[in-house]
């Protein structure tokens, strides 16, 4: 299914409205310039430094070796599980369980295995990117929502967990349970040499971002403002273990000088488009719809459950079928070192 054509018009359209549609919480803040940068790349930052997912991103050097590629396909797989279809979403899972369950070995910091599917670590991933899409839409956008609103918003995060092999039990439903899982998640995280390195490098937000024929100037400036705009919003003591120190003062000036040009582009669906096709042109196909305001060929919204029971295996489900071969000497083989991903897309 995925993303049709309406016929005569040329208007992109989605197949229904997936998982979660135009009255949700998720629309509305996913939707948000906020999210398209700022959002995503402080989470991309801010998990490495978890030594489990750092092991696996390192294992295969392809957020080093094809950096826009990588945001690019990170940015297609949210976009696509907040707003895309119900086909394109279960497609997406699936795609993603399959990248992973090569994802294993041994990490040699810590010398534990990490298995990038494994629960505890999708949490950690999920629940960063979805505490730090919320996070910048507060402070460079609209503010903070009103508390039924951000009730919605932990409940939805719940359910996209559904798409991962996260248990949506694990999942804090309140803006204090969101607090106190990273509180007892941060003695899990390492600053290590090669975190600080490879947060530098990602806040290094032109090399990620932009194009490389774009003249030097402009990606110097949108790099100096990426990155103190993201440092701005890191407790001081992730800063600290990140290697990535900002005075207070330069804090308030990336907040005063970034928040109107994000508000400028919340204005205008077209500039956003025009941006969005510069930064992640996968996901144009998917946020199209929604930023036009074009209605689902379908306007439903449906649950994991209803999907799953239509569907086959939820990822849960194929990840215990994943652990079973394994035990067994099966399964697919682990990545070898400097492997390269296919490019593969998401809907």
């Amino acid at each position: 299914m995925g993303v049709v054509r309406r016929s005569g018009r040329g208007t992109a359209q989605h197949a229904d409205y997936g998982f979660f549609g135009p009255e949700s919480v998720t629309w509305k803040v996913w939707s948000y310039p906020t999210s398209l940068a700022l959002g995503f790349l402080r989470a991309v930052v801010v998990e490495e430094l978890d030594p489990f997912l750092l092991a696996s991103v390192a294992q295969s050097g392809q957020v080093q070796a094809r950096p826009r590629l990588r945001y690019d396909r990170t940015m297609q797989y949210f976009a696509t599980v907040k707003f895309g279809d119900t086909a394109s979403v279960l497609a997406a899972a699936d795609t993603l369980m399959k990248i992973h369950s090569r994802a294993v070995g041994t990490d040699p910091v810590t010398g534990r295995e990490f298995d990038a599917n494994d629960p505890d670590s999708q949490l950690w991933i999920h629940l960063t990117a979805w505490h730090s899409i919320l996070y910048t839409y507060e402070v460079f956008g609209p503010g903070k929502l009103p508390a039924h609103e951000e009730e919605q918003y932990w409940e939805e995060c719940a359910r996209a967990a559904e798409f991962q092999t996260i248990d949506p039990a694990d999942v804090p439903r309140t803006r204090e349970g969101i607090r106190a899982y990273f509180e007892a998640y941060r003695p899990r995280l390492i600053a290590s040499e090669v975190a600080q390195g490879m947060m530098d490098f990602l806040l290094d937000a032109d090399a990620i971002v932009l194009p490389p024929e774009l003249p030097a100037p402009l990606r110097r400036l949108f790099t100096a403002a990426t990155r103190h705009a993201v440092i701005a919003t890191l407790p001081r003591w992730m800063r600290r273990l990140g290697g990535t120190p900002q005075p207070a003062v330069v804090d308030a000036l990336a907040i005063a000088v970034t928040r109107p040009v994000i508000r400028l582009l919340a204005a205008s669906a077209t500039l956003q488009l025009a941006v969005l096709r510069v930064a992640s042109p996968r996901t144009v196909p998917v946020l199209e719809p929604v930023l036009r305001g074009t209605p689902a060929v379908a306007p439903v919204v449906s649950t994991p459950a209803e999907a799953y029971a239509a569907h086959g295996p939820t990822p849960r489900e194929q990840y215990a079928a994943l652990l079973a071969a394994r035990a067994r000497k099966e399964g697919p083989a682990p990545y070898p070192p400097a492997h390269r991903e296919p490019v593969l897309d998401f809907a």
